[in-house]
């Protein structure tokens, strides 16, 4: 343990000022729309690095390059897919969003903004789109915290079961304190942390094998394949990674970003600044996982924890090629990424219950500091279901995080577009929209259909669905006229 004391030093000194942060953010936290949304107060380079801190989770420094160092280039799709896909949201939805919560009702949640843009009165589309959120985000959080648990239990020899702990208190401190202040803001020095990670990481790899041409050799005399972008691929599989891109149309936790954005003027700088730090954070990870084939089968000596378990590759190569507190400073950048989005999905559970629950049908009347305080109570109990959910040993990362992507991008994913650019579109429509996707999601998972990632059929069926069921209806005079004003502020600002 004593190679980890500065290791160990770093991360305690990382953790408290986070936890500090929160501190800080509790004292502007004075209702509820600080605690869910920060008062719409979120900067261009707040909103563009907590927006990508926030999507950008465990997985980014886990889950991707185990999966590049288990099988090359073949499974860069993914990235590429992402960048795709985040620019996109960035184009059609952020800035849009922006204002149709603005103009509906000032919404401060997903379900809240749904039911305002289609008049729903019988409360039906704000209980079913909540109860997604719940469903989803939990299976996410234990996602969050197996990864923590993994880099707690590799970092300083913890027992699973302790690692589980040790990974999840510390932002469940920040969150429960400082609510969504607490979570952007920590989010940008966190962003800040792994994008410093992923760039300097596999330039050491580089110059420990000795330089890109013998880097590259290696990898080769490894298994030529790896750099085969096309290897053990099919197209079925190609469009199933590429489908994560679809995934962003419909995250809560991101979408949250856009609409706690200072103005629409905002949006445009924080798409530029949040699209070169995704690149470069992508580049990164392909990189490490990439470049680890080498550094690895050059050293098998040390080798041993990453063949057990690929997703250490990142975590095994900071504790080998850094100095300790420079290894801890690395570190802390996984720890980073998993609390800046584990952070957001306990708000935006949170904020579910509390908003779209207990405020609408417990407690209309609620003051602001007991809604405050009811959303605080929710982060634990849903903190204490996922880390349950969290507890088998044998989880793996990314298949958690891709089920509960494809559920959110296929449930709220249609809805989330169609409903900032198509202004027919009406309440039926909506919530066909989020039942069929999210139904489709659940089935096609069963049963393996195809062997095509359930994202791609649950946003298609929900597409299609929405479409038909709003020709069979039309949208109120209210909501027509909502949305052209929306439209006209979202061109005159943009």
């Amino acid at each position: 343990m004593s190679v980890s004391n500065p290791t160990l030093i770093t991360f305690v000194i990382y953790i408290a000022a986070m936890v500090l942060i929160g501190f800080m953010a509790y004292r502007s936290t004075n209702n509820l729309s600080d605690y869910i949304l920060g008062g719409r107060s979120l900067g261009s380079v707040v909103t563009a690095l907590s927006a990508g801190a926030s999507d950008m989770s465990g997985w980014l420094l886990m889950g991707l390059p185990g999966a590049i160092y288990m099988s090359g280039l073949s499974e860069s799709w993914i990235a590429i897919g992402l960048i795709i896909g985040a620019y996109l949201n960035w184009l059609f939805v952020a800035g849009r969003l922006r204002v149709q919560t603005e103009h509906n009702g000032d919404a401060l949640t997903l379900p809240d903004y749904f039911s305002s843009r289609f008049e729903d009165k019988s409360g039906l589309l704000r209980i079913i789109s909540a109860v997604v959120i719940l469903v989803f985000f939990t299976i996410y959080c234990a996602s969050g915290i197996v990864a923590g648990a993994r880099l707690f239990e590799s970092t300083f020899g913890m027992s699973y079961e302790t690692a589980l702990w040790a990974g999840a208190a510390a932002t469940i401190a920040y969150t429960f304190v400082g609510g969504f202040l607490a979570v952007s803001w920590t989010d940008t020095v966190q962003a800040t942390l792994m994008i410093f990670a992923l760039l300097l990481t596999p330039i050491i790899v580089l110059l420990a094998t000795g330089g890109i041409d013998t880097t590259f050799l290696a990898i080769e005399a490894q298994d030529p394949s790896n750099f085969d972008m096309l290897k053990n691929t099919t197209f079925i599989g190609i469009i199933s990674l590429m489908g994560w891109g679809l995934g962003y149309f419909g995250q809560p936790h991101i979408l949250a970003r856009f609409m706690a954005a200072d103005s629409v003027k905002s949006i445009a700088n924080a798409r530029r600044i949040s699209m070169t730090w995704m690149i470069l954070c992508l580049g990164g990870t392909v990189a490490v996982g990439f470049f680890g084939i080498a550094y690895f089968s050059a050293n098998p000596a040390v080798a041993m924890p990453v063949s057990e378990n690929h997703e250490r590759v990142f975590i095994e190569l900071a504790k080998i090629l850094f100095n300790p507190w420079v290894a801890g400073v690395l570190l802390s950048a996984i720890l980073a990424a998993v609390m800046s989005t584990l952070s957001c999905q306990l708000l935006v559970c949170s904020s579910a219950l509390t908003e779209d629950f207990y405020k609408t049908f417990l407690r209309k009347t609620a003051s602001q500091v007991e809604l405050v305080w009811v959303g605080r109570a929710m982060v634990l109990l849903v903190a204490l279901i996922a880390i349950a959910l969290a507890a088998n040993p044998e989880n793996r990362v990314l298949g958690l995080v891709s089920y509960a992507w494809a559920g959110f991008g296929a449930a709220f994913g249609p809805v989330v577009l169609i409903s900032v650019i198509w202004k027919d579109m009406t309440r039926n429509g909506a919530l066909a929209g989020i039942l069929v996707g999210a139904i489709t999601v659940i089935v096609w998972k069963h049963f393996e259909l195809l062997g095509l990632y359930e994202i791609i059929p649950g946003f298609i069926f929900a597409s299609l669905a929405i479409y038909i069921v709003s020709k069979l209806g039309a949208p109120t005079h209210g909501m027509l006229q909502r949305f052209a004003a929306a439209e006209a502020d979202f061109r005159l600002n943009k």
